[in-house]
């Protein structure tokens, strides 16, 4: 049963602090990940503190591009920086966790349709390795380079191959309303379209409309939950709010 698992960026790093890793959520993180026991795992990270300030002071996002070489280098330099701690947080533990940089596997058409092959990386997993996936910058026919979030590889993953659990673990416990309460269902974006905002740091790829928007897309159950729920994610349950 292969499980595809995203990280947020927020995390696994210091949000109000450039380049830097939240050294103990990280190993919080993989403590449950070594824990669990799952098989047939694939991992995603988002950006946190390393992706989305370079993005951002070179106004790349997924829609707006750019042809600067040192852009495109420092981008995808700190998201290949963030990932090595991943991984080798996950090994220090057990965890056969292996990099897939999606610059180098993954582009977009003129259009912004994402090519992804998933194979190379079902191929890993089949290895009995943990293919660890990250926000990146891939390459955009006709503008350059744009962002590809966590989020879209999520959705990228799940339908390629044949995902059925999704997980998202978030900095909050869940999807939540105007009171700060977790919505435990979401099957329609116009129910739940006036409690999304974007993110409270910087962040390039779209907050948590872009998650719930993206996930409501998907065959698989998926779950938003925070980092207290992991343990329970990994064990079988469905923590936070459910979106399918």
């Amino acid at each position: 049963m292969t499980v595809v698992l995203k990280l947020g960026g927020s995390v696994i790093t210091e949000k109000d602090t450039p380049d830097t890793i939240d050294g103990d959520a990280l190993a919080d993180a993989a403590d449950a990940i070594a824990a669990s026991g799952v098989t047939d795992l694939v991992l995603v990270h988002g950006g946190g503190s390393f992706g989305h300030p370079h993005a951002a002071a070179h106004d790349v996002s997924r829609t707006e591009g750019t042809q600067d070489v040192a852009a495109v280098r420092e981008i995808h330099g700190a998201m290949r920086e963030l990932n090595d701690a991943v991984c080798d947080g996950l090994v220090e533990r057990g965890v056969p966790a292996v990099p897939h940089h999606p610059h180098s596997a993954g582009h977009r058409d003129a259009d912004g349709t994402l090519s992804l092959p998933t194979d190379p990386i079902a191929a890993k997993r089949d290895e009995g390795f943990v293919p660890v996936l990250h926000g990146d910058v891939v390459t955009h026919i006709g503008s350059g380079v744009t962002i590809l979030s966590g989020d879209e590889l999520v959705v990228a993953l799940a339908e390629g191959l044949s995902a059925e659990r999704v997980g998202v673990c978030s900095t909050v416990p869940g999807v939540l309303d105007d009171d700060g309460e977790v919505i435990p269902a979401i099957e329609n974006y116009a129910d739940v379209r006036r409690y999304l905002g974007g993110s409270d740091d910087t962040d390039v790829t779209g907050g948590m409309a872009a998650k719930v928007h993206a996930l409501l897309g998907l065959r698989a159950p998926a779950s938003v939950f925070g980092p207290d729920a992991l343990a329970d994610f990994l064990g079988g349950e469905q923590p936070g709010t459910l979106i399918r």
